[in-house]
């Protein structure tokens, strides 16, 4: 008989075990396009149906010394496959759920925290999804907040704090957004830029260039500042002179991709003004906090993803200086692979669509694709 391991034991397992072996039984295509990506992840790829047909002997990379991980699509072939390796003398964990347990998988990490302010980053690892709440003496802000909205009214609820206002970056184009929802549930403000919303149906209140909130008694204020590119409409919101909420605007990795919207020379441009005007007069300490990351790699040995300016720009050619020409043609010929039922997602994002839960949780399969890559 086989154990199962959910996504959260998954996850403590992988933080404390660098030789975490997983089995991920799905089709090589499958694995190839999103898989579970932790430093500590030893992955192998063979099918349920070659374990069968082959016996797990056939395959040393399976250890038979230790606890094997066995990962499938939604937990159907990884329960079998677990039971062929536990009759053959093997200790397999089951993940219950399989990569759809994975998607929805979410845990919070502390960015900086002080006597009367909190700032907390929210992931999503099969995702790469990234959210945040703000706290400060009793009151919150949320940021890019994702569909499982009980994620934040339980660490609302674990902070002792009420949320007064969530905010969305820019409309999300590879996950739905849980904003709105998330600002019914908690009685809160919903903001997003008008533009994102296209005459949307939705209620919300519009992001303004220099837009301040204050909340708590520490009066933090959070700065909005356009940084179109990635969508014309994209925001960036500055806290404390110190910490850059930047959306899909700029990563740890990369630049955000303009081409979604079907003008990507023309959001390359919007793109290259918000370097020159904008990101190229941060100060070099403002930690850049981004709505998404591309692989585990980003994430810092304090547990977040995020870096330094002065970090990123040193790494990045394209905001080092180039010129308008050069950064368009880099920026919007590197975009890459779409992300798959983007604009569907926008639609349902925008109110023009409303889909079942298991409708979105099937157009949310896969990794998020919204970077331009440095250049070569």
């Amino acid at each position: 008989m086989y154990k199962t391991i959910t996504a959260q034991e998954l996850k403590d397992r992988l933080d404390q075990n660098p030789e975490t072996i997983i089995l991920d039984v799905r089709g090589e295509s499958a694995f190839s396009d999103w898989h579970i990506d932790h430093k500590h992840a030893h992955l192998v790829n063979i099918q349920t149906s070659k374990l069968k047909v082959n016996g797990p002997a056939a395959y040393p990379e399976i250890p038979t010394d230790r606890p094997v991980v066995v990962v499938c699509a939604r937990g159907n072939a990884s329960r079998e496959a677990s039971a062929i390796l536990a009759e053959n003398g093997y200790e397999p964990l089951n993940l219950d759920g399989g990569m759809q347990e994975w998607s929805e998988f979410y845990y919070p990490v502390t960015v900086t925290k002080s006597d009367d302010f909190e700032l907390l980053q929210v992931i999503r690892p099969a995702k790469g999804c990234l959210s945040y709440m703000l706290v400060s003496n009793g009151e919150a802000i949320v940021v890019d907040p994702a569909r499982h909205t009980d994620v934040y009214k339980d660490l609302a609820r674990e902070k002792g704090a009420v949320v007064k206002h969530v905010l969305d970056t820019h409309c999300h184009a590879d996950h739905v957004s849980g904003a709105l929802a998330l600002a019914n549930a908690t009685d809160a403000r919903y903001w997003i830029d008008a533009g994102e919303m296209q005459s949307s149906p939705l209620e919300y209140q519009a992001l303004k260039d220099g837009l301040e909130f204050e909340f708590g008694t520490s009066r933090l204020k959070v700065l909005s500042i356009p940084t179109p590119g990635h969508t014309p409409g994209s925001m960036s919101f500055m806290v404390n002179d110190a910490y850059l909420l930047s959306g899909d605007t700029v990563f740890v990795s990369g630049l955000g991709r303009p081409d979604l919207g079907g003008k990507a020379e023309e959001w390359a441009r919007l793109l290259y003004e918000t370097v020159e005007n904008k990101l190229r007069h941060l100060g070099d300490n403002v930690l850049i906090l981004p709505a998404h990351f591309s692989s585990a790699s980003e994430i810092t040995a304090a547990g977040y993803v995020g870096a330094r300016f002065e970090e990123i720009r040193n790494t990045n050619e394209l905001l080092q200086g180039v010129g308008e020409t050069e950064f368009t043609e880099a920026v919007a010929g590197r975009a890459g692979q779409t992300p798959p039922n983007y604009e569907t997602i926008v639609q349902i994002n925008r109110g023009f669509a409303t889909p079942t839960t298991e409708e979105i949780a099937e157009l949310e399969t896969g990794p998020n694709r919204c970077a331009v890559k440095h250049l070569a």
